[in-house]
């Protein structure tokens, strides 16, 4: 499935100048039914037919008993059908010449034949060239040009002026935020389904091409067409729209229901990590978070460097996001002594010029003007990026609407973005919450909802901000060498695994295979001692645990006996090397070949414990030093590398180098690599060298390497 240029072709499925509805009905809460409702509430423009041999008239609407018997062939026919009715359904819609169509129901047949239902289906669809939402899907909304082609039930107060597009693999995922949350505007929202001929990527290039959209959501279980997702990001990157995703399947558990929900197969987290790293994407863990952020993105207000401020009226609430924003690093502004002098002007006795402030003391009838000239202070300070009112509601859930005047006053000093948040909503309402947030001032319900909402405007900012990527190709000659050798698939020993990574500038420890006692010598006297000696002979992977490592020779009579104890035990095959100092940290630099995404860079902390530790992170390669040295800035250990007690700091920027030039290798031989283990890295106070490598070359099918 290729990502084209798709906002010609998905003309006739999102925006079709005619529409009949195959089953559709008279009976109240029907899908037929309700799909002809709803193409009525939303004011589709087009001509739109309902085909029923039951009725005369639906909705209203004119009612023919077959396809055949409509007075034009319509571009796009909607089956309101259940499993059993939908493939002679989908043969008319086909044989009538229609060029989309919608399918909602799951095609299962409980007494099915090969092949199935779901096959025989997809199958014409291709070969009709048919452009199709679903099937297993709810439909979508395009709201900005009145077609509303769902067949289950929604508010009737969506405006045509929205800028949130809203994509989900999950029908509930998109009607469980467009159906409830009126703060937010879409031009459009579509529940993808199956994605038999049309996937998440198109339905995002389409809305990337729509002049009103500000912001795109993904509820995603998978990637179908991952090279069309990548062209997808990269899109919306140069058109500077942010994209907000909710990614599931991340366990083992629910990768497994991701399958059987909707034949999605669930990709390894890890490298969705890295696209979304890649592209600026930025990440969510529920829906709260996604409306949240999508709420927040939606704001005309453009977000200024530095941090958040916040005003509150409680001293403990203020702790208390204090306490949030430092569990999920969000970072709070520092505010400059000019701030401060204003604010001790303006507080009263005991309440300390701080970010965040508690500016509430003893109230009277100036405490809302003091609000108001507090908020404007701190939003006017050089390091606040974007600021919030943080308080409660009034009861019943009401607003009270002199926090409207602080959000006025804060905006109008700084130009800023500024947020009211309510520690808690409570079970009540207020209409007020959508008339402010459309003014451009969000009403937000929740702490964390909102820090996350402000991680994520303030990570696209961030990502927008950096520098343009430096990558270097890799020597042309090198990779051609390695490419054949690679080809065949099969391991490489650790000496030729060193080699080759040394030839790509990795800084390998030195190393000398030998065969015999008078070669053993030889490499001794050129290395000099502490040295190591490991057993080379082939098929031995895992040369610790079969005792064919030894650490620390420091004579020669040393070296010889562990030779022959090794020569005795495993073979005559072994490699030498100097002892390499181990006061340093031990990282891990690494690739595997993900299914969906290709080659994957692994950086981080290695040793012996690095499958339990897991403190690692991912890239797409290739990718510069900057790059690894955010990735690794991002590490929980992150301390550990600036030096303990009496150790100095490691140097960092020789192990980025390293990682660099290891992810263009691997972006240059990723698709004849399946894996490549370079641990330990030991980084020392200068330089850093690696000890152990090995690397896997790309497998056929059914090989298994022991």
């Amino acid at each position: 499935m290729e990502n084209l240029d798709q906002q010609p072709q998905l003309r006739t499925l999102l925006q079709p100048e005619s529409i009949a509805v195959i089953g559709a009905s008279e009976r109240s809460g029907s899908v037929g039914h309700q799909t002809m409702e709803n193409l009525q509430t939303g004011g589709y423009p087009g001509r739109l037919y309902a085909v029923n041999p039951r009725y005369d008239h639906i909705c209203g609407v004119r009612c023919y008993p077959r396809l055949d018997d409509l007075p034009e062939a319509v571009e796009h026919v909607v089956l309101a059908l259940g499993d059993a009715n939908v493939e002679a359904g989908l043969d008319a819609a086909i044989a009538h010449g229609a060029r989309a169509a919608t399918i909602f129901t799951g095609l299962f047949l409980e007494d099915d034949d090969e092949p199935l239902l779901r096959d025989r289906i997809a199958r014409k669809i291709e070969d009709a060239g048919l452009l199709v939402c679903g099937a297993n899907g709810m439909g979508f909304y395009n709201f900005s040009d009145g077609v509303w082609i769902c067949g289950f039930d929604t508010r009737d107060n969506h405006l045509r002026g929205g800028n949130v597009t809203l994509i989900s693999h999950s029908g509930a995922g998109m009607s469980g935020i467009v159906d409830c949350e009126e703060r937010i505007d879409f031009n459009l929202a579509v529940s993808t389904g199956q994605e038999l001929s049309v996937s998440m990527d198109q339905y995002m290039d389409w809305a990337l091409d729509r002049s009103e959209t500000r912001v795109i959501g993904l509820f995603m279980e998978t990637a179908r067409n991952p090279a069309g997702l990548i062209a997808a990001f990269e899109k919306a990157v140069r058109k500077g729209i942010p994209v907000v995703v909710l990614k599931v399947g991340r366990t083992e558990l629910a990768a497994r229901l991701a399958v059987s929900h909707s034949g999605a197969i669930a990709g390894r987290d890890d490298a969705y990590q890295a696209l979304f790293d890649r592209y600026g994407v930025q990440r969510v863990q529920d829906m709260d978070e996604l409306a949240t952020a999508l709420m927040m993105f939606a704001q005309p207000h453009p977000i200024a460097p530095g941090g958040l401020v916040a005003l509150h009226d409680s001293g403990g609430e203020r702790q208390l996001l204090i306490d949030l924003a430092a569990d999920m690093q969000v970072p709070l502004a520092p505010i400059e002594p000019a701030t401060e002098g204003r604010l001790r002007q303006l507080l009263d006795p005991g309440l300390p010029p701080v970010n965040p402030l508690d500016a509430w003391g003893a109230g009277g009838p100036d405490a809302d003007d003091i609000m108001c000239d507090c908020l404007a202070a701190l939003m006017a300070d050089p390091n606040a990026a974007l600021g919030a009112v943080v308080q409660d509601r009034a009861p019943r859930g009401a607003l009270y609407h002199h926090y409207f005047d602080y959000l006025r006053a804060g905006h109008a000093a700084s130009g800023k973005p500024v947020f009211l948040v309510s520690n808690r909503q409570g079970s009540g309402t207020d209409p007020a919450a959508v008339e402010m947030t459309r003014a451009g001032f969000p009403i937000i319900d929740g702490l964390r909802p909102f820090l996350v909402g402000v991680r994520c405007l303030l990570g696209w900012r961030d990502f927008r901000s950096r520098p343009v990527s430096e990558v270097k190709s890799a020597d042309p000659a090198t990779v051609d060498r390695w490419r054949r050798r690679l080809a065949g698939g099969g391991v490489l020993e650790e000496y030729e695994s060193s080699k080759m990574l040394r030839d790509f500038g990795l800084p390998m420890n030195r190393a000398r295979l030998v065969d015999g006692v008078a070669p053993l010598r030889q490499a001794a006297r050129e290395f000099g001692f502490p040295l190591v000696l490991k057993t080379a002979e082939k098929g031995v992977l895992h040369k610790t645990d079969s005792g064919g490592v030894r650490l620390g020779l420091g004579t020669e009579e040393q070296l010889e006996a562990a030779y022959a104890d090794f020569a005795r035990r495993l073979g005559p095959r072994a490699m030498v090397a100097p002892m390499v100092d181990a006061r340093g940290v031990e990282m891990v630099i690494g690739l595997v070949r993900d299914s969906q995404f290709g080659p994957l860079v692994m950086l981080g902390f290695g040793g012996i414990n690095v499958e339990t530790v897991r403190d690692v992170a991912y890239a797409l390669p290739p990718f510069d030093a900057a790059t690894a040295r955010r990735l690794v800035d991002s590490l929980r250990s992150r301390s550990l590398l600036d030096g303990l007690r009496d150790r100095p700091p490691v140097d960092l920027d020789a192990f980025c180098i390293a990682a660099a030039r290891f992810s263009t290798m691997a972006a240059a031989l990723g698709d004849v690599i399946d894996e490549i283990d370079i641990n330990p890295v030991i980084v020392h106070a200068s330089g850093c060298v690696a000890v152990d490598a090995l690397v896997v070359g790309s497998r056929p099918p059914g090989m298994v390497v022991s």
